[in-house]
C-alpha cells in the first residue's frame, strides 16, 4: 500500500470512528441500567429501558404522533410539490423565476420568526396539540425544497418525452402518474428523504404547537431530562427514534444514491 493509500485509509477510519463512536456509545447506554429498578442493579446490562418505554403510554403515544405527522407531511408535500415543480419546469409565465427564488428565500427563513403568527392562526383553527397541525406547518418549509429538487429532475427529462406520450393519447394525469413519476423516482426519493429528516428532528414548532397533547418524540425525549435523569431511558428513546429514519433510507437507498448522482 502506498503512503497516499495508507493516509486515505487512516482518514476514512478516523471519520468512521467519529461518526459511529457516539452511536455505539448511545446503544451501549440504552442497554445499561443507569437508575435503580426492581430486579436489576445500576450498571447491569438489561432491556429494562426499552421495557419502560413501551410501558409508558406517553412515550408510546409520542412515537405514534411523530410517525403520523411525518407521514402526513411527506404525502402532502409531494402532492403539492410534484405538480408545482412540473409547472415551473414545463411552462413559462411572467415572473416564474422570481416565484421560484421567492420559494427558496422563504425556505431559509428561521422557523422561530413565524412561530407567533402560526400559533395564533392554529389556535383559531383548533389545530393546536394535533399531529396534523405540525404536519401542515412543516409543509410550509418542506414544499419549497421539494419543488426545487423535483423541478431539476423534471427539467432533465426531455420535453419530447411528454409530447410523445400526449401524441399516444395519454391525458396529463395519466402521463404524470404512469410515465413521468417512474422516470423521476430518484428525485422523489431525495425529496422524501429531506422532508422526513426536517420533520423528524424539528423542535421549534413541535414545542410551540404541542403544549398539552400530541407531543412528538423530540418533545418526549426533552421531557425525560429532569433533576434525576435516567440516561439509559433517554438513550433508548434516541435509539428507537433512529429506527424509522434508518428504515426509510434502507428502502429508498437506491433512489437516493441515483438522485444525488443525477443532482451532481
Amino acid at each position: 500500500m502506498t503512503l497516499r493509500g495508507l493516509l486515505r485509509a487512516l482518514a476514512f477510519l478516523a471519520l468512521a470512528v467519529f461518526i459511529i463512536g457516539p452511536l455505539v456509545q448511545a446503544i451501549v447506554l440504552s442497554l445499561t441500567v443507569t437508575l435503580p429498578h426492581p430486579g436489576v442493579a445500576v450498571g447491569d446490562w438489561s432491556l429494562v429501558n426499552y421495557r419502560n418505554i413501551f410501558a409508558s403510554p406517553a412515550l408510546v403515544a409520542s412515537l405514534g404522533n411523530s410517525l403520523t405527522y411525518v407521514t402526513a407531511n411527506v404525502v402532502l408535500t409531494l402532492a403539492v410539490a410534484l405538480p408545482a415543480a412540473y409547472a415551473l419546469s414545463r411552462y413559462r409565465f411572467v415572473g416564474d423565476r422570481h416565484v421560484f427564488l421567492l420559494l427558496l428565500a422563504f425556505r431559509i427563513t428561521p422557523p422561530v420568526v413565524l412561530s407567533l403568527p402560526i400559533f395564533l392562526l392554529f389556535a383559531r383553527l383548533g389545530l393546536l396539540n394535533s399531529p396534523f397541525g405540525i404536519a401542515l406547518v412543516h409543509c410550509l418549509f418542506n414544499i419549497p425544497i421539494a419543488i426545487w429538487i423535483l423541478e431539476s429532475f423534471i427539467s432533465a427529462v426531455p420535453r419530447e418525452f411528454d409530447e410523445t406520450a400526449f401524441l399516444d393519447g395519454h391525458s396529463l394525469p395519466r402521463f404524470f402518474v404512469g410515465h413521468l413519476l417512474p422516470v423521476i423516482a430518484p428525485g422523489v426519493g431525495v425529496a422524501c428523504f429531506f422532508c422526513f429528516i426536517f420533520s423528524w428532528v424539528e423542535v421549534v414548532f413541535a414545542r410551540i404547537l404541542t403544549s398539552t397533547g400530541g407531543k412528538p418524540i423530540t418533545m418526549a425525549i426533552d421531557a425525560l431530562f429532569t433533576f434525576q435523569t435516567d440516561i439509559g431511558l433517554v438513550m433508548a428513546m434516541m435509539v428507537l427514534s433512529l429506527v424509522p429514519g434508518v428504515a426509510l433510507i434502507w428502502f429508498v437507498r437506491n433512489h437516493i444514491a441515483r438522485g444525488f448522482q443525477l443532482r451532481a
